[in-house]
Parts: structure tokens; sequence; C-alpha cells
């Protein structure tokens, strides 16, 4: 018969608290073990010593009122009994004699006086009964039982127990595994030295920790996990390394030798804040966002489901080799638990070539698309198709290609004096293109040299935003501009996040909104 659990709440795991004999347990039984475990496989762990410890104190309870009745043991008189399957009644043994049954090996049979006066007789001293299984595996209570603990409440009681550690100064964590840093393997600065030299030879990497460990010829006579983990902690407090793995792989990389890019943030991607009011163009920047890619934006993209996205690219993230990691984007991407950045492999889906990438996590933006932008021949506004590989730690890319063909484009010119014009030409261009975003840009070098002036932030950015939307607005035979065009044209000289973008040209009193993120100047309207 189950036992019938009355003590235990049924908020029991979703008020769950990290006790100080919690922390104790776990220290020890990574001392058992001597392997790093990871806040989840720690909070399995725990969960499973919580039930031991409340099954035991259940059982307690319930057996507080006389020794628990079971065939296999033996009684003397005047002991006191309690019977699970009898709804926990009591008795006292009155008597013990022989008993007898030819199917049963020799046992002994008790006279019990039940608390309510009955007299009952029950078999003892019997090995082989049905009766005899230990009352914990008659507890079915579902909140004592792991498995489903495990599945509903893992993962927080796995955040709680990552808050709790960090405030522990000798566990240390790396790649999400938790181990007393007093019981690691000792790594020298000569083991160090070695891995730097074997990195070099490789490039900078990345190599994975095993092959680093292989190579150096790291001595320790304990477990190999404990002398990874080691190695890995020693490798992490180093600034000559860089842990460039995704979630659940440990890759390591010469820092030095990491591309600029993925070291600093690119020029075109830096972006100076400004103060604007957005209360007035909330909708706005909803319905821009879901238009647009882009990671300055605190709350993104609308997040998109799909296994691919078709992409097109503002001038800043095109001139750099950049893809920005906004809310949808970075679904397609391998992340990781702690490392800021994150290598993987780019695969060409038309011709299969792979070439590095890099996930730049603090920043939001994946790097390493430069020379494939030259390579396929694509302007601010192609599109392509990004998607994620069959294999992980690779991310397919696919530009859009048509044939090749004279088309009018808005031209962005610029003048001696770092002026920029916008201009309708005629532009040869053999990629399928987003209308709103495209521009061809002839002289790429002359653009760079406004971003490289600074002179853009010599201009309010309210201003930057109405210059360009006049040379956009010249090109309308309606005389409006879409915000989208707009944020692209913006973004030609100057980083703007689109939800600044329409939060400026809210205020604006010389700009007036048709509706749909179309916009014009007001008929007073003037250059400044």
């Amino acid at each position: 018969m189950p036992v019938q659990i009355e003590n235990l709440q049924e908020t029991y795991w979703e008020k769950f608290e990290i006790q100080e004999e919690d922390l104790e347990f776990l220290y020890n039984h990574l001392l058992e073990i001597e392997t790093p475990l990871t806040a989840k496989e720690l909070a399995e762990v725990l969960i499973r010593e919580r039930i031991r410890r409340e099954a035991e104190r259940l059982v307690a309870l319930q057996t507080a009122g006389g020794e628990i009745y079971q065939p296999k043991n033996s009684y003397q008189p005047d002991d006191r009994i309690q019977f699970p399957a009898l709804n926990w009644s009591k008795g006292k043994v009155l008597s013990v004699r022989p008993g007898f049954n030819p199917d049963l090996p020799p046992f002994k049979v008790i006279k019990v006086e039940m608390t309510d006066g009955s007299i009952k007789e029950f078999a003892a001293s019997l090995a082989d009964h049905v009766l005899n299984q230990s009352l914990q595996n008659e507890i079915t209570e579902p909140a004592l039982n792991p498995q489903l603990i495990i599945e509903k409440y893992g993962d927080q009681i796995a955040g709680l127990l990552t808050q709790t550690f960090e405030t522990v100064p000798d566990l240390v964590q790396i790649a999400g595994a938790w181990f007393p840093r007093s019981l690691l393997v000792d790594v020298s600065v000569g083991h160090l030295n070695l891995a730097e030299a074997l990195l070099e030879m490789s490039g900078g990497g990345p190599l994975p920790t095993e092959v680093i460990l292989d190579q150096i010829e790291l001595p320790t006579d304990v477990n190999r996990k404990l002398t990874e983990f080691s190695m890995n902690l020693a490798l992490q407090e180093d600034e000559r390394f860089d842990e460039v793995g995704p979630a659940g792989k440990t890759l390591w990389f010469l820092r030095r030798l990491e591309p600029e890019g993925v070291q600093n943030t690119p020029l075109y991607l830096r972006y100076q804040p400004v103060s604007v009011d957005v209360s007035a163009a909330r909708s706005e920047i909803e319905a821009l966002n879901r238009l647009v890619f882009d990671e300055l934006e605190a709350e993104g993209d609308l997040p998109r489901k799909a296994e691919e996205i078709e992409v097109s690219l503002i001038f800043p993230h095109w001139r750099a080799g950049t893809i920005p990691l906004s809310k949808s984007i970075a679904r397609l991407f391998p992340t990781a638990y702690e490392a800021p950045r994150v290598r993987f492999l780019f695969v060409d889906e038309e011709t299969g070539k792979e070439f590095p990438g890099w996930v730049v996590r603090p920043n939001r933006y994946v790097f390493g698309l430069r020379e494939w932008i030259e390579e396929k021949e694509l302007i601010p506004g192609s599109l392509f198709v990004i998607k994620q590989g069959k294999e992980p730690g690779k991310v397919v890319i696919k530009a859009l290609k048509k044939k090749s063909t004279k088309e009018w484009l808005r031209t962005v010119l610029v003048g001696t004096d770092g002026g920029v014009v916008l201009t309708m030409l005629k532009q040869q261009i053999g990629n399928e293109y987003d209308e709103r975003m495209a521009i061809a840009i002839p002289d790429v070098a002359a653009l760079d040299q406004v971003w490289e002036t600074g002179s853009r932030y010599k201009t309010p950015l309210e201003k930057t935003i109405l210059n360009m939307m006049r040379e956009m607005v010249k090109l309308s035979p309606q005389g409006h501009v879409h915000a989208q065009e707009l944020y692209a044209a913006v973004n030609l000289v100057r980083r703007c996040p689109p939800g600044v973008l329409v939060s400026i040209l809210a205020n604006q009193p010389n700009v007036i909104h048709l509706g749909d993120l179309y916009y014009r100047l007001s008929d007073q309207d003037s250059e400044v």
C-alpha cells in the first residue's frame, strides 16, 4: 500500500531554496567522484538527494508509532508494531509460536492485540514475502519522483545553483562545469607556454583541450576529465588564450592571432548613443523592426521560427563583413555558456567552400564575410540566405544570384568636401536585392574617408537624418520616403538603429507621418 504523504507541500519544489547542507553535500560529491559537473548535472544529483532525505523523513514520521511490520523480521512479546497494509493500524505482540505450512520454509506466527481490541495473527521470520519490500519503494507521491522533478524543475534549480556557486570562492567554472579550485591539477607556466607554441603552429587554433594535453604531456595521476578541467581553467585565466568553442565544446585560440574585427568592434559598427524620446513612436519602432535586422535594438526583430532567413545588409555590416546578431538571426548561429567569442565555419552552399566565422557575443555581430561579399559582388541591400548547417558548428550561406543586368539604383556620391549626395544611376547587378535597402557605392574609399575622419559626429544625428531624408525625397516622384529606405541611407554615413531613427522622425515638427512607415517633409521645411 503506498505511503500517504501529508507533510510534503505542493509548493516544495516551486519554493526550493539552496541550503548550506546542500552545498556541503554537492561539494563532497564533487570530491568523491573527482569529476567536474555542470549546474544541471549537479541539480539532478541534488534533487535525488533531497528526495532521499525527504523519503527518509517521511518514513521516520510514519514509523514513530512503532516498528513497521515485515514478515522477514523476528518479534518478541510486548513489541509494538505498525501495519502499513492495514492503513497503519498499530498493535502489541502477545505471543510467538512456530508456524506450519508444507509449502513454506520454517517460520513463526505472532499473535497481536490491535488498538481496536481485536486479536490477529501474522507470519514472522519468513524471508520470502511480498510485504518485505522497502517502505521507501512504496512512496509514489509525484513530488518525490526524481525524473518528473528533474524534467519540471531541473533548469530552475540549476539556475539557483549557478547563482549560489558564484558566491563560493573555492568553486570555479569552465565551459559550464564546476569543481573546487583547491583540488585542481597544477598547470605551470611552462605548460601554458607549450600550449601557446602549439596554437601558434596551428595558425592560432582552434584546438580542443584534449589535443593540447596530448602534445604538452601534462603529468598527472588523476582522471582525464579533471585534468582537462584544470587545463581549461589555467588557459581561461591566462589572457593569451581565448575559449571560442560553442556550448558543450571547448576550443582554444590565441587571442593575438584572432582577426582585428573580432578583437575590436569594426569602425562601421560603432554607435554613439543619443538620447531620444521613444514614447511617440513605439508602434513604428515595432513595425520597422519587423522589416530589418539590427543588433542595436534592445528588443530586436520579432522571433522567427524559420530554419533559414533571407537577409540584406546595411552599409556598416556590408563594409565590415559582418551580420547583425539580432534575435531571430542569433538562433541560426552557435552560442556558448560563457565564451564571448565563438568560432565556427561558414559554408557557401553554391561552392561548398568553408571559411571561418566568429560570433562576437558581447557586441552582437558575426564577423568573417568580407571576402565572401566581395567574391559574390554583393552591394548594400543585396539578398542572401543564412541557414543552419547539417553539422554542429557550421552555418550555410547562399547568395541569391540572378542574370547580370543594368538597373536603375540609388547611388551614393561623395564630394571632395565629404558631402554625400544620393542619385539614381544605372548599375550592373547580378544579385537579388531588397529595393528599399539597395544602394550602389561607386567609390567605397571616398565613403570610408567619411567614416575615418569622424566628421559625421560633428553633425547632430537629427540633422544627418533630415539631410538624408531630403536626398531621398528628391528621388521620389511622390515626395515621400519609407522609414526602411531612410534607415539604409542614414547608415551610409553614421551608425543609427531603426528605433532611434523613427523616434527622431516622430519628434521633428517638419516631418509628417503618412502611415505605414511613410514620411514626408512639411512645406515649411528648410535646410538649417
